[in-house]
Order: C-alpha cells, then structure tokens, then sequence
C-alpha cells in the first residue's frame, strides 16, 4: 500500500479470494443475529463456551477453506460446510463439563431442514435434547437443559443439492471448575517430543528502550523480526516449517485467530518460529471486511469482537509461540469505502480508541506480550498516535514504498517503534500501466531485488524498525501468487534466497532458481482470438540444469478470475512459444514457469490484449439500427444499438433470463455470407440465427449448440432484411450481452 500521500485502493485479493463472498455475507448476519455477550459481573450468567473449542465433523467440504472449527472460531466471515448427502454432524469438546443454556445456530444458505441437538458427557453416548423438522435457515435459537462436555448437530435432511454450512455454531452456559477429562498441563506433543506446547508458559515478550534506541526482548534476548506472512492451510505447517527456517525466519504473521491456530502455533513453537497473532476487525481487507461499522455507536459489535478477542488470547496466552497480538489490519484505510469528509474523520479516531481499548483489556489478560494494529499507509499512524497510546509499537502494510516508511516515521515524530506487516514487491497499485492499460508488473529479477532493498532500508533505521514479516509466504500459483509468493506450487523463487542471504544464510552451496532476464509478446497490443501469437523469453539456469518451461493464461483483467490455467503451446525453439490465444476478448496475461527440477522456479508474465479475429467484406449491421427482447437498464447504457456499434468496449445485455432475441434490421433485403458475434462474458449456449423480409416470419439459417463464449465466426448464407439471433440456452447464471454483432458481405 502506498505509505506516503494519498492512501489509494489496496489490492488485497491474494490472501482473501475464497472467502469475500463469506465476509460479505456476515455482514447481513451481523446485523440481523441478536448477539449475546458475555457478561461480566458477580451473578453467573450464560457465557459463550464453544468458541475457540475443538471441533470435528463427518466430513467437510474443502478442508483449507470449510473445517469444522471455522464454525466455532468466532468469525463470521468463516464456515464449516458439509460433503453433499445427509446425514452430516458436527460436534465440539466444550474442555470440560458445563451446564448448559442455551444453543445458537448461524447458517449459511445450505442449510438443514432436519436436525437434533445432542450432549454427551463422554463424547460416546449421546442424547437429544432439541430437535426440529422445519428448519429455515437463518439463525436458529433454542434453549437446552443438561450437563454435558460433549455437544453434537446432527443433519439428517439438508435444504438443498449442497451439504450443511455454518457460519457459527453458539453454545452458552455455565462451565464447571473442573473435569476428568481436562489435558493434561504438562501434555507434550507426540510429534514434537522436545516443545510442551500446551500451557508451558509464555515467553516474555517486551519493547524495550526508547527515543529512537528501541529493542524487542523475547525472554530478555534481543529479537529482530525476521519473517514472512503466513499462507499454507494450518494443518500442513509442519510440512512447511522447515522451509520457512531454512531462509533464516524466525517469525510468521497471521491476520485472524481461531481454534484451529493452535495447529500452527505447535508448529511453530516446534521449530523455534514466533507468530504476530492477528484479529480481524471491520472493515479490514479480506476476510473480516463485512461492511461498514460506526465506531461512535455501534457498541453491540464492539462488545462481541472485543469479547471474542478475549477470549482468543485467553486460549493461546500461555502458548510459546506467541510473540504479539496484532488487533486490526487496514480498516483505517477501508473506512473511506465506508464514509467521507467529517463523519469518515470521526468514525476514524472512534476505531483507533476502540483498538486502545482491546489493547487495554489484552494487557489486563496478557501482560507478557505486545500489543500492536496493522494498517495499509502510514496516514493511519496520527489517528494511533491520538487514540491508541496503549499499542507497545506500530506497524504497516508497505510494498513498493516501504524504503519511504522511515522518513514518514521522522516526520510524524512518533512515540513508539514499528515492524513492518506486509512488504517486499510493489504491488498493483504502486506500479505504471502498461501498453494494454493494466498493471505493468514486476520482473522476478524485480522482486529478486526488492526484499533485499526493503531489508537494508529497515536495517538502516536501526533502534525504531524492529524488522518486518514480509508478504507473502503462500504456495498458490495464481495470479496473485506469482505477483508476490516466494514458494508457489512449492517451487523457491529468487526472492526466497535474496532475502535468506539478506538474513545471513550462506546460499552459495544451494541450488537455486532459474533466472529469466527478458520477455516479450510480439504483437500484445492486438492478439486475434484463437489464432496463435509467440512469446520470447531469455532463461539460464546458474546451476546448469535442464529448464523445463510451461505456459500458462489468466483472466483477472477480463473476468476477474484469479486462476491461472494451462495454455495451448508448443515450444519451436529454446524460449520460443507458439500460443493459441483464447477466444474471450480482453487483456489477459500469459505467464512462462521455468522450473529445474530441484525445487525451483522462475516466473515471468506478460500482458496481451485478445481481439475479434478480422473479418473479409463489409459488416453491413453496423450503424444500423438494432431491437432486442429486452437489455439491462439498471447498470449502464447497454442498450441493442450499443452491439452495432463497431466499438469493441461496448455491448447490449439483456435482463436476466433463460431466453432472449437480438435483431439487426439491414435497411433492405441483403445477401450475406458471414456472421461474427463477440460475446461478454454472459454468453448463449445454443441459438439460431435467423433471416426475415418482414420481420414477422423467421427463416433459421445456422443452429448453434455447446457454444463457449469468446468469438463465435460463422460461415452463413442468408438472404433478408432483418438478422435475429434466437437466444435458447444461457452459457452462466446471467442473461446475454454481445460486444459486436457483425453481418458480412464478402
């Protein structure tokens, strides 16, 4: 993010994309479930007992994205879902025997019609103390009577085609002082027979000193955070640990705490790694964004995520690989999407008190770590500076002007230190547009470069920076993921050795990546859809090991997919490539993976811009005038005429349905021998193409089945005044909507 200036738009897709959809979501839920908090006083009321809580399930969905303890985590931006058959349950270890009050259910659109609540005191046999066989969906609120550790939903008939989903599964009550079958305090993991990670007692995590001479001391040593953001699902830290250390880390950062954190957090403690324990708060980037909250009034809210945070860092106070709480990341940013001028002021410093406030309440419950907030620009540091003097240090999100982060901190003459959260190559915000008019990406040798830059400048800010953890440590592929990942598809980039030999690792003796120094696309400006272009790319191998090349297509810019998927090619010389373009119109980016077959790779992408292949004759539809069975009046001048146009920007879309027409009236009866149709994204399946003298009676002159979008160019011999496309069967879930309808004479 820019760190200086005018905060803009951060690009904070990569870590996120599955889950927007779920955040957005919990907003509405958010604001239509009656949230119960957590009391405080002398009398013993209900208090929430699930949360943070083992949970396990008879199947889940995706396990990276819908585990069991997304529903018991607290966060409503997160779920369990279900396989798609019935029956399906999911159960949770409340730690010890409580006495229960009450049950709440928060359910995403799957839902269940059929269920039953069970309790159990042994996790073995189970009795039912609630059931329904008219279930809504919704929230569902219902009162329990009965003593027991172990609770279980049971499904046994689902809403629809897809399984079960919970946003939240709530249970309150009472617990008890005591239990059977409580851990044992002195468990050590099997797995890591030297780490007792379970309430072994923290690290004493402090910064020290003062006007500029600052220092974070873990157990009284000096501790420079060293480290990366963390990307791989929890439950495979262990696969991925060793190479994190390998590169000289000690540190990993997290952006939001939950049950299943512990996974990670034995891991990490495992390998003498160090976790920045983040919490999500609104409307924070990604995850955790749902919507726009006022801060002046919105107490409910404020209640539940501060209870919620409380009781996360009750959970994981004690563990050893907790370095800081991190409350927060970019909503002083994000507030400007919410609000504007005085009010986005106020709601500004009212946030910035709020995250003085939970630092307060962390401190009362942990004295032993630090407290910090997160954001994407330094402009966010004032509002800190005036709200939030219980944060032991600062920190920001900075990419590409990271190297201006210390003079900001001069210039702002702040109290405190400050890491670095996110960092390393500029991002899409921070670079130029290239010649198709999108981000002009960064090299790999760029990138190479740029965590070597952003290390030496906080180095150089000796006594105030306290290190960085930098972004990103994910193994995606992706469009993101190639923009910033250091060990995509568990391939090493050059940045993860660039920045190991910054940290003191010798690298001389590894074997590293191969190094492409120039790419090129002939032509990028105006590729024809379908036909072939070329791609050049100049690649060695320091090593000398065979380079195994692979080409790969995105979409982001046309259809905002961030998959990358696997293109037509053939390789005609050493770093030569004949490509077949896709037929969808638009800027598409086309990437080369050189790989050496020892664990690493190199990435190179490039822009191109996909046109209507060219047409011999003359379009006799266009300027003419153009009906339809309906078009979109809602989101833009989409009007039929727009489809005759001869501009390749705008198009006719039809209102949503499974059928439409789209007719052309030539002037005169004309002969034709040609049709193009250059489909948006909402494109037909199956249509006719028809001809008519009158404009009353139709003659089909070309059926069309199993089409696929992009360009459709159809050889037709036609005889009429008026040309209809008779649109049959829908190619997605919205209506038609053409860019060009050409008719041609040749």
């Amino acid at each position: 993010m820019t760190t200086t200036g005018s905060p803009g738009t951060h690009a904070a897709w990569l870590r996120h994309r599955l889950r927007a959809g779920a955040a957005a979501l919990a907003t509405g839920l958010l604001a239509a479930t009656a949230l119960v908090v957590p009391a405080t006083s002398a009398q013993a009321e209900p208090v929430l007992l699930s949360q943070g809580r083992t949970a396990t399930a008879s199947s889940v969905e995706n396990p990276d994205y819908t585990p069991a303890s997304a529903a018991v985590d607290g966060d409503l931006g997160t779920r369990w879902a279900s396989e798609f058959s019935d029956p399906q349950w999911i159960r949770v270890d409340l730690g010890r025997s409580a006495d229960l009050d009450r049950v709440e259910l928060v359910w995403e659109s799957a839902y269940s019609t059929t269920y039953q609540f069970q309790v159990s005191a042994d996790g073995s046999s189970w009795s039912t103390v609630y059931s329904t066989s008219s279930g809504d969906g919704g929230t569902d609120t219902f009162d329990v009577d009965g003593t027991a550790r172990h609770v279980r939903l049971l499904s046994t008939a689902r809403s629809g085609g897809y399984g079960n989903s919970l946003w939240e599964l709530r249970v309150f009550g009472e617990a008890g002082t005591t239990d059977p079958g409580d851990p044992d305090p002195n468990y050590v993991d099997p797995g890591h027979p030297n780490v007792p990670v379970r309430d072994s007692g923290p690290s004493n995590v402090e910064v020290v000193g003062g006007n500029g001479a600052w220092d974070l001391r873990v157990d009284g040593q000096p501790y420079t955070v060293r480290g990366f953001t963390w990307g791989p699902a929890f439950s495979t830290a262990d696969h991925y640990m060793p190479t994190l250390t390998a590169m000289g880390a000690n540190t990993i950062r997290t952006w939001g705490t939950g049950a299943d954190t512990r996974q990670l957090l034995d891991s990490a403690a495992a390998h003498d790694v160090r976790v920045v324990m983040g919490f999500w708060l609104l409307p924070g980037g990604g995850p955790g964004s749902g919507g726009c909250i006022d801060y002046r009034s919105d107490a409910t809210y404020k209640a539940t995520t501060k209870a919620d945070i409380l009781n996360q860092v009750a959970a994981y106070k004690n563990h050893p690989g907790v370095l800081m709480w991190n409350i927060g990341n970019e909503s002083l940013l994000g507030l400007q999407n919410c609000y504007s001028g005085a009010e986005l002021e106020a709601i500004r410093n009212a946030y910035a008190a709020f995250v003085n406030e939970v630092s307060v309440a962390v401190h009362q419950a942990d004295p032993s770590h630090p407290t910090t907030s997160t954001d994407a620009w330094v402009g966010a540091w004032p509002y800190l500076e005036r709200n939030a003097p219980d944060l032991d240090l600062l920190s920001v999100n900075a990419y590409g002007d990271l190297c201006n982060v210390p003079a900001a901190w001069e210039a702002g003459g702040y109290d405190r230190p400050y890491i670095i959260t996110e960092g390393g190559a500029a991002g899409e915000w921070e670079v130029p547009d290239d010649a198709n008019g999108v981000p002009d990406e960064p090299t790999d040798l760029e990138k190479e470069q740029a965590y070597v830059d952003s290390w030496r400048c906080l180095r150089e800010h000796d006594g105030v920076a306290l290190g960085a953890t930098f972004f990103h440590y994910g193994i995606e592929g992706d469009f993101g993921g190639v923009w910033f990942n250091v060990l995509p598809g568990d391939n090493k980039r050059l940045g993860y050795y660039s920045i190991a030999r910054a940290w003191g690792v010798d690298t001389s003796g590894m074997n590293t990546p191969p190094r492409i120094t120039a790419m090129s696309v002939p032509g990028a400006t105006a590729v024809a859809a379908g036909e072939q272009f070329t791609v050049n790319v100049d690649v060695t191998d320091p090593d000398g090991d065979p380079i195994d090349a692979n080409v790969m297509l995105n979409s982001k810019y046309v259809n905002n997919a961030g998959g990358i998927a696997q293109a037509q090619f053939t390789q005609t010389a050493p770093g030569t490539f004949r490509v077949t373009a896709p037929e969808m119109l638009g800027v598409w980016k086309v990437y080369v993976f050189a790989e050496d077959g020892h664990g690493n790779v190199g990435v190179e992408t490039r822009s191109f811009r996909v046109v209507a292949p060219p047409v011999d004759g003359t379009n006799i539809a266009r300027g003419k005038t153009a009906t339809a069975s309906s078009f979109d009046p809602w989101n833009g001048d989409w009007t039929p005429g727009r489809a005759v146009d001869g501009d390749a920007t705008t198009r006719w879309a039809s209102e949503w349905g499974p059928t439409a027409w789209y007719q052309v009236d030539l002037g005169s009866v004309q002969s034709f021998d040609h049709v193009q149709l250059v489909w948006e994204t909402a494109y037909g399946k199956s249509y006719q193409v028809q001809t008519s003298n009158d404009g009353n009676t139709w003659t089909t002159v070309r059926t069309v089945t199993g089409g696929n979008g992009g360009v459709d160019s159809l050889d037709v011999a036609g005889t009429g005044r008026y040309v209809r496309l008779n649109l049959t069967e829908r190619g997605t879930e919205w209506g038609y909507s053409l860019y060009e309808v050409g008719v041609y004479q040749q």
